[in-house]
């Protein structure tokens, strides 16, 4: 019969474990409804990432003074095969005139959104049409019932595309602008169920494998979702404030590396937690003696990882600094679920708690305390990672030489791995009607004509810019902005110049044009601006190149002050940076060779490298964190060299598994058919994959086996030999 104190303890544990479950309840059920709503608060609008500094932004500002509405143009392009007729140019042209009383949401008209009238406009070589619909920035990106309004316009056009604008021999796209926006959203509203779905999918198939348990891998599974609804439910309300800025790709990532950290976190708690219930009865001491054994890994894993993100906020572009605030609540909301909600969900059942362990349920008796075991008895009883312990522990040095060398042929690569930037064409990997359609008024028009490079300058300067843009190679005219007497419009004694382009501001060749036409400005007008959706392509690719130099050093210069905290030493920390900065080389030259030459890729936006190193050092230096801390542990008692047998013995299982669960849920970013995302899934997967099965398995104990205590320099003195 339990004590009255024995009685007080245990109903206090329940209470503190329903208390915590029901916490977590309460934060699941405000963030389901958040993770459903985070598209309402997405921004993916380019030009409002750029810096307040960039010259683009500069004379983005200027120029609003020149129009009364900013405008976001769709435009419905017709191309035949022969010469149109004047039966089917009429037909386009009446199509024109019934664009504004199209219908918008449940009371609206596409009329609504306007600035202008819609006109049609027949190519010279009589092959296409185009209609330009002109519509008011502002009033398109705002919210109309679930979507935005440029989504609606865009689809309802389309619709009306199919049904008014089926002519023989006569293909019809929407694009411009508006259709690339909403085309993209489309694309990016895969993030809420098929990128959720497949990455929950790989990661309960690996679970089920892993444990061998019905209950267990559901178990963890929660523990990522609703670690995955808090994380929504902050992100949602501090976007909704104007706190912090999220787009697609960040949302995208979000739920990756929510549900990739949660998992990997519960993991090794699970895996502690086990050991324990075969040395104790009650699952409450087990509990406690695994949270009290993996708490500070964990917790230098979440710091690491948030100390790294968090650096993305030296970048000058908000698209790239507003991810770090977003993924570091990622990370905290992943930590608070690991060590809180899964411990109650772990003893929920009281003293049978063990019993979520079925059919391999480890009981007191099975296991002995092994504190007096050699390492040789260690490695015997943990299969082929001892075995593989045991080849490291005979020729160290020539392990890790080996593997070293191995990863820096690969690092060779890496000068080939081409991130100058790619067409907007290029960022979707399937066919979408913005891009084809593109793709037909570059044939028929000056595709640079519906969003024309924009120069604001002196008014005396107005002749000469004209003159010297119309130059320019690639640009077909120049001309000032004028009032409807066709009198230029003067605004604190500045005018508005357009230059036209034979290249869509979208193509990589336009960017090629605005350099030349800055260039060319300086030396006519050096106080003019140049500006437009090309120059800020353009301003958003220096950007992002500045960003990759600046970050990087901060990067590896926190990780390793954590890791000198964390391991109380300032060896083995390099000898971590050195061996993760040889596996982000190897990964980045992989990519490169794949890229290149398996999938024919156009090339990389530069934020590709930068977020791929962000994460695969912060994320990579995980499982190198796992394996030396339990290193260190054994160190204390047994001494580096053997310390790093055990704790490669015993913790190899766990860390590649949560390796392997890390690598399938980034690589679930590819379901998105968006470029950017699927080559970061690809580096990223791999890279870890890199870290936990060879920088982790071989290169690092290899290392520290073949250094010995020095490892620990300069607070060796408690560890021996």
């Amino acid at each position: 019969m339990l004590s009255n104190r024995s009685w007080s303890t245990a109903v206090l544990r329940g209470a503190v474990v329903v208390a915590v479950l029901l916490a977590w309840l309460a934060a699941g059920g405000a963030g389901g409804v958040a993770i459903g709503n985070l598209s309402d608060v997405q921004q993916n609008d380019a030009a409002a990432f750029l810096p307040e500094g960039a010259e683009s932004t500069r004379a983005a500002e200027a120029a609003r003074a020149f129009v009364e509405d900013t405008t976001l143009p769709a435009i419905v392009v017709s191309e035949a095969e022969a010469p149109l007729s004047p039966e089917q140019v009429a037909t386009i042209m009446a199509f024109a005139e019934r664009v504004p009383d199209l219908p918008v949401g449940q009371d609206g008209t596409v009329g609504d959104l306007l600035t202008g009238t819609p006109v049609a406009i027949p190519a010279e070589d009589g092959l296409a049409v185009m209609v330009v619909v002109p519509l008011d920035a502002e009033r398109a990106n705002a919210q109309n019932g679930e979507d935005r309004a440029v989504n609606a316009v865009v689809d309802s056009l389309r619709d009306a595309v199919d049904a008014d604008l089926d002519l023989a021999g006569v293909t019809t796209w929407v694009t411009g602008p508006a259709a690339g926006i909403a085309d993209l959203v489309a694309a990016f509203a895969g993030i809420d169920g098929l990128l959720l779905v497949v990455a929950l999918a790989v990661v309960l198939v690996i679970l089920v494998v892993v444990y061998r348990s019905p209950s267990l891998p559901i178990t963890v599974l929660a523990t990522s979702m609703l670690a995955l609804t808090l994380a929504a439910l902050v992100v949602y309300r501090l976007a909704e404030a104007d706190v912090l800025v999220l787009n697609g790709q960040s949302q995208g990532i979000l739920f990756i590396l929510v549900v990739g950290a949660a998992t990997d976190y519960s993991l090794l708690i699970v895996s502690r937690y086990r050991d324990e219930l075969r040395l104790v009865e009650s699952p409450y001491t087990a509990m406690r003696r695994a949270l009290r054994a993996t708490i500070e890994p964990v917790a230098a894993s979440a710091g690491t990882v948030i100390a790294g993100v968090l650096c993305l906020l030296l970048s000058d572009l908000t698209s790239n600094s507003s991810l770090g605030p977003v993924a570091a609540v990622g990370i905290v909301s992943a930590f608070l679920a690991a060590t809180t909600l899964l411990p109650a969900l772990l003893l929920i059942a009281g003293r049978w708690s063990r019993l979520i362990f079925w059919p391999r349920v480890p009981r007191p008796g099975a296991a002995v305390d092994r504190v007096d075991e050699t390492a040789e008895q260690v490695e015997a009883r943990s299969g082929a990672w001892g075995r593989i312990s045991a080849a490291i522990a005979r020729r160290p040095r020539r392990t890790w030489v080996l593997t070293a060398a191995v990863l820096l042929l690969l690092t060779a690569w890496v000068p080939t791995f081409q991130a100058q930037g790619t067409s907007e064409s290029d960022v979707f990997l399937t066919e979408v009607d913005s891009v084809a359609g593109e793709q037909a008024l570059a044939r028929h028009f000056d595709a640079g004509g519906v969003q024309p490079v924009v120069v604001v300058g002196p008014e005396a300067d107005a002749g000469a810019l004209v003159t010297a843009l119309t130059a320019v190679d690639g640009v077909v005219g120049a001309e000032v902005t004028a009032d409807e007497d066709g009198a230029p419009v003067v605004v604190d004694g500045r005018v508005r110049i357009e230059a036209v382009t034979t290249q869509a501001p979208e193509s990589q060749e336009a960017l090629d044009v605005v350099v030349d036409i800055r260039d060319t400005v300086r030396g006519v007008s050096p106080g003019s601006m140049v500006g437009g959706v090309a120059a800020e392509r353009v301003d958003t690719l220096a950007t992002a190149g500045r960003d990759l130099v600046v970050i990087v050093p901060v990067v590896l210069v926190v990780i390793l002050v954590v890791l000198i905290g964390l391991l109380r030493s300032v060896v083995a920390p390099l000898l971590l940076m050195g061996a993760n900065l040889l596996s982000f080389g190897a990964t980045l030259g992989i990519g490169a060779l794949v890229f290149n030459h398996v999938f024919g890729f156009p090339g990389a936006d530069p934020t590709v490298p930068l977020y791929a190193f962000v994460f695969l050092v912060a994320l990579g230096i995980d499982y190198s964190i796992f394996l030396m801390t339990r290193v260190r542990e054994e160190a204390l008692v047994h001494g580096t060299r053997d310390g790093v047998r055990r704790g490669l013995s015993v913790t190899g299982g766990v860390i590649t598994s949560a390796g392997i669960v890390l690598a399938a849920t980034f690589g679930a970013l590819a379901v998105l058919p968006l470029l950017f995302l699927v080559q970061l899934a690809f580096l990223v997967a791999l890279g870890v994959l890199i870290d936990a099965l060879v920088v982790r398995t071989l290169l690092v104990p290899a290392l520290v086996h073949d250094v010995g205590r020095a490892s620990w320099w300069p607070w060796q003195n408690r560890i021996r030999d």
